[in-house]
């Protein structure tokens, strides 16, 4: 692939969206070609699966559906839009992937990461993120900032999303030089500070 492809993660409230686009910004303005890509989304048929997946009445939907649910979407957005992207020599910049479903189905609802892995190498035709920043605070500090009407995945439990978390922070010690862990600062234009810093450094060295 002659482009790269940046991933956002992090649990609930961490900000992901607003970073990601931040950078995306950033990075435009200093005059790479570059596209902004959400999770589940960016497609038509992956957007209405993102509605069906957080729907807070599909209260009955099960782990296993949840799974290939957003693994269906993803392999759409691949295909149309990443892939052809990445041959195209563009920077990605995605809002979730595969480490999402890891963390949130694998480590948060018990789904078998092996398994897990094994269906994303074949929805994502192989292809992995160059490099994934992981926005991380604390649980309950995460789910502060979330107001309103809540969606399917951010009304889990307490447990729920310390294991997502945990997760997160696990597959990170697994793969530091892939995943770099960025703690949330207070203002979060020195967040942003410390993921430009990372992304410089990166694209420098490729």
């Amino acid at each position: 692939m002659k482009g790269k492809f940046i991933t956002f993660e992090g649990s609930e409230g961490s900000g992901k969206s607003t970073q990601s686009r931040l950078l995306y910004q950033y990075l435009k303005d200093k005059g790479y070609k570059v596209i902004y890509l959400r999770e589940p989304g960016g497609t038509k048929i992956s957007e209405k699966i993102r509605d069906i997946l957080l729907d807070a009445k599909n209260t009955s939907m099960q782990p296993v559906c949840e799974t290939l649910l957003y693994m269906a979407a993803r392999s759409q957005l691949v295909d149309k839009v990443i892939r052809p992207a990445l041959l195209g020599g563009k920077l990605v910049i995605c809002d979730r992937f595969l480490d999402s479903t890891l963390a949130y189905q694998g480590y948060g609802l018990g789904i078998d990461i092996k398994t897990i892995k094994c269906i994303g190498d074949f929805a994502t035709a192989g292809i992995k993120p160059d490099l994934t920043i992981f926005l991380d605070l604390p649980v309950r500090d995460g789910l502060k900032y979330r107001h309103g009407i809540k969606d399917r995945i951010e009304k889990r439990s307490l447990n729920y999303h310390t294991r997502v978390r945990n997760g997160y922070l696990e597959l990170a010690a697994r793969q530091p030089r892939r995943i770099k862990i960025v703690k949330i600062r207070e203002d979060k234009r020195i967040t942003q500070e410390d993921i430009r810093r990372i992304t410089d450094n990166f694209l420098n060295r490729h």
